[in-house]
């Protein structure tokens, strides 16, 4: 069986996206309270695997999760876009309009901004984590009190949905990275198609260096799907950069990396994987 640590309680969003990239196999949840907890678990026992969300289409990048991925030496092998989708729920017997307060994570309560604004009776309390809401309201059986939740977490804390679907955004999808200890890679990537991958490097601090690789990508017929940069702390105004590339042919995408190596620094390959579509893409 398959232990896949995730970051929050049983019910959390990063579990929906765990089972359904795993679907049809048994797993083994295990949960973490924070990303930097995932981290640890993972140092300390080489066959966990994690899922860690790395961008979401409306609040963007998790950017704190870029640098504990580059340091832990933990590699990518797969990634799951999952459809976020946000739900009132709260103590079975109760109407939405006995609802006063409403729990949640801060970018789950933003993301519901245009249904609490139509409920401006209810006051928007801001909690670690959406999953996290439902478990406490239902331990502590507090009434007048709802959580903006995933469906699993309401099921799993025998909560009531009052009303599905909050989210203002209908197109609100996370993109979750699927890790792994490198002596397992080659494992948990047998039989996908290896056409995405995750780079990490610096630059030299001078005039146009960013250009020249950009077109060496494009040279190759190299997609960039993705730009993040992070400063370097201690080095003012120089930058990490992590790139994701798309690609339909393996070996014109080797050739591209050895293009680029000898302008850049700091090089590293963070994964290499099956670029993820959802069905209604």
């Amino acid at each position: 069986m398959k232990r896949v640590a995730i970051q929050g309680v049983p019910g959390a969003n990063h579990e929906i996206a765990a089972r359904a990239y795993f679907a049809g196999e048994e797993i083994e949840i295990v949960p973490c309270n924070t990303f930097k907890e995932l981290f640890e678990k993972m140092q300390a026992d080489k066959d966990l695997i994690g899922i860690v969300a790395i961008e979401n289409t409306i609040a963007g990048s998790l950017l704190p999760n870029h640098g504990l991925l580059e340091d832990s030496g933990k590699v990518i092998v797969g990634e799951y876009k999952l459809r976020i989708k946000h739900n009132l729920v709260a103590l079975k017997g109760q109407e939405i309009t006995d609802i006063t307060e409403v729990q949640s994570q801060p970018i789950a309560l933003m993301q519901c901004e245009e249904f609490l604004d139509k409920h401006k009776y209810m006051r928007a309390v801001e909690s670690e984590d959406t999953a996290l809401s439902a478990k406490l309201i239902s331990e502590k059986k507090l009434k007048h009190c709802a959580a903006i939740c995933s469906s699993l977490a309401a099921e799993i804390y025998g909560l009531e949905i009052l009303e599905e679907g909050i989210e203002t955004n209908k197109r609100n999808f996370t993109r979750f990275l699927i890790i792994c200890d490198p002596s397992r890679a080659e494992e948990l990537s047998k039989g996908k198609t290896l056409n995405k991958s995750t780079l990490v490097f610096t630059l030299p601090h001078e005039e146009g260096s960013l250009a020249k690789i950009l077109c060496i990508l494009s040279f190759y017929h190299i997609n960039l799907t993705k730009i993040q940069s992070l400063p370097i702390i201690g080095r003012e105004w120089e930058y990490r950069f992590f790139i994701n590339l798309t690609f339909d042919d393996l070996g014109r995408y080797r050739q591209s990396l050895n293009a680029i190596r000898p302008l850049i620094k700091d090089f590293k390959i963070l994964g290499e994987y099956e670029n993820f579509k959802p069905a209604n893409e």
